[in-house]
């Protein structure tokens, strides 16, 4: 049986289980709405870029590359640049970040791609959306701290 987090907090009474869920609810709720928001901006970007049939997956590619910059972005602006209160990472973060991307339908039309016979096709999007996406968090962290750091010139200044 494994340790609970905080161990003067003893799961087997009900008004401390009530007072972890109460603390819990919050960040809940935060990432539930971000995710529904970020869900509908991902819904967008599908009907403004559908892919036809066998045709490459746009819309698919654009939101995990955006997602992936916003990421990093976000990460260098609430660890190094804002004081975040504590629910803007996860709203922000696994909500909206998390709802807007879609790793799992990348990994579906690269499994289509190699069934209906595109295998380069499918081979080129599975090793160039990992390579953009590491590259994509990579360029929003350094935009960031950039920006950041030229606007603090200016206030410095």
């Amino acid at each position: 049986m494994s340790e609970p987090i905080d161990p003067d907090v003893d799961l087997h009474f009900g008004s401390q289980r009530r007072a972890v869920a109460r603390s819990w609810a919050p960040v809940l709720l935060a990432i539930s709405l971000g995710g529904g928001l970020g869900s509908l901006a991902r819904y967008g970007f599908s009907v403004l870029l559908p892919a036809a049939p066998g045709g490459f997956p746009w819309a698919t590619l654009s939101v995990n590359l955006l997602g992936c910059l916003f990421m990093g972005v976000l990460m260098v602006l609430i660890t190094e640049v804002w004081s975040a209160h504590r629910l803007l990472r996860p709203f922000l973060g696994v909500g909206v970040l998390g709802g807007f991307t879609t790793f799992s339908t990348y990994a579906v039309e690269v499994h289509q791609q190699l069934l209906s016979g595109t295998a380069l096709a499918a081979f080129g999007y599975l090793t160039g959306t990992v390579l953009g996406a590491l590259l994509a968090v990579l360029a929003g962290a350094w935009s960031a701290r950039r920006t950041a750091a030229v606007l603090r010139g200016r206030v410095a200044g």
